[in-house]
């Protein structure tokens, strides 16, 4: 089935995903009790701009992590990709890599940041990898010329799904530029936006193969819906991954305690403890999962207030359980005394509840707002904070999915003024790190002018 290309110097658009932060369940998951993740308001961008035809080449430009990097397109493998046997379609569901199709990409990616030391280097070969597979499997060697920019507010390497973030919006921007995604539009019927948001996931995960090797699929699930997820793993196949409809949006501070840290070494701890104690060990891991059960009722409840935040008794419940996941997590020994200092400034501040989220060792903490809580009180415990070496974000638990801002203009000046604002390569580019990002395209920041819309199935509308 022949792809149709791209128009030439088509405008310039831009697709935004969300991270996604473990609420409830993360180690006793590994063991087959359920897990809930939720998206968070923290996104990736990314702008696409085309090229006119006589500029035959495909940038990718992630100013962040400081990848710059120009293929030729004529020189890429297209025709590893597009015989008949090895072929993906853009409506394929692609389980796994083509060992071959992987070599082929291989010379193309590592040709990227060779100037940078080894171990700097393998985040931009994986970027680069992911990107190329997913750019000739649904690309075509008649396309124009891109440039592909990616900017980002979710930490980098913090188990806050910022791949799999990346991996949703280049999904979503080659499927839009094949032309076989519709919308999103207000009239879309449920089932072709359910359809076409389960397209961009199928592809992101493809990318995620290429960054992670095997990744379990939930974190481009979540930043593809958005919302939350229930995560279940089986003893056999794929999880079970349901969409929580019933996912409230909760004020969230998410604390980065800077502590590098290994999900593989926090997981084999957990292990190694299980077989030394497995009855105790179980015992906890149990208890943590009933502790997801409850929050998934306390969730629902929370979901159907009317009108306004939720009610402030389910908050004190969902915060409760919270703080008690954390503790069962410490019991297991994946807490880190940096967490645990976060914890105990959030306590003295009074203003919410904390946990862990991921891994533990070190990463990020979250920690779910009390309804009251003023934007004085937030400050005063960020100065705490950050004179202690952490960094603190304000977001929003159970964000939207994946977004599209086509063209990458902002219609409809603030307060009616009638002047719509052009987003272009060089403002992106310029744009001064997270709050920058925000102010200048943020989802959410931009309210008073009409923009950004996202595919949105029955049961999610709001």
């Amino acid at each position: 089935m022949d792809r149709k290309p791209s128009s030439p110097m088509a405008p310039a658009f831009m697709v935004s995903a969300p991270g996604k932060a473990i609420v409830f369940g993360e180690h006793a998951a590994v063991f087959g009790q359920p897990a809930v993740a939720a998206a968070i308001s923290l996104r990736s961008y990314l702008l696409v701009t085309t090229l006119s035809k006589s500029r035959r080449t495909v940038t990718l430009n992630f100013r962040d992590i400081g990848l710059h990097h120009a293929w030729m397109i004529d020189a890429l493998p297209w025709a590893d990709f597009q015989r008949a046997s090895k072929k993906k379609f853009y409506y394929s569901h692609v389980e796994s890599l083509d060992p071959d199709l992987l070599d082929a990409v291989a010379p193309h990616a590592e040709a990227v940041s060779t100037h940078l030391p080894e171990n700097q280097r393998k985040m931009h070969v994986l970027s680069a990898t992911a990107f190329l597979y997913l750019f000739l499997s649904l690309g075509s060697p008649q396309s124009p010329g891109f440039v592909y920019t990616l900017r980002s507010t979710i930490p980098i390497g913090a188990g806050l799904g910022s791949s799999a973030s990346i991996c949703v919006c280049l999904s979503a921007a080659l499927l839009l530029q094949i032309r076989t995604l519709a919308g999103p539009h207000p009239d879309q019927p449920a089932g072709e936006a359910a359809v076409q948001i389960e397209r961009i996931n199928r592809w992101a995960f493809v990318g995620e193969l290429c960054i992670h090797g095997d990744p379990s699929g939930v974190d481009n699930t979540v930043s593809a819906r958005g919302k939350a997820v229930l995560f279940h793993k089986n003893t056999s196949g794929p999880p079970a991954v349901t969409p929580l409809v019933d996912f409230p949006k909760l004020r969230l501070l998410l604390v980065d305690t800077r502590q590098p840290r290994s999900t593989a070494m926090q997981v084999a701890k957990v292990r190694r403890r299980r077989e030394d104690h497995p009855a105790t060990v179980d015992l906890v891991l149990g208890a943590i999962g009933q502790l997801t059960h409850a929050a998934l009722a306390l969730f629902s409840s929370a979901a159907s207030e009317v009108e306004g935040p939720p009610d402030s008794d389910v908050v004190d419940r969902l915060g409760t359980l919270m703080r008690v996941n954390h503790g069962l997590l410490d019991a297991l020994g994946v807490s880190h005394p940096r967490l645990e200092r976060v914890r105990e400034l959030v306590d003295a501040s009074g203003i919410g509840w904390t946990k862990l989220t991921g891994a533990g060792g070190g990463g990020c903490a979250i920690v779910l707002l009390r309804p009251a809580v003023s934007p004085e009180d937030v400050e005063k415990l960020d100065a705490k904070l950050s004179a202690e070496g952490f960094q603190k974000y304000e977001t929003i638990l159970g964000a939207d999915g994946v977004g599209v801002l086509w063209p990458a203009v902002f219609r409809d000046g603030p307060r009616g003024a009638g002047k719509g604002e052009e987003i272009d390569q060089e403002t992106f580019e310029s744009a001064d790190g997270a709050r920058g990002i925000e102010q200048l395209v943020g989802v959410g920041a931009r309210e008073d002018r009409e923009g950004w819309k996202f595919w949105t199935r029955d049961e999610l509308r709001r």
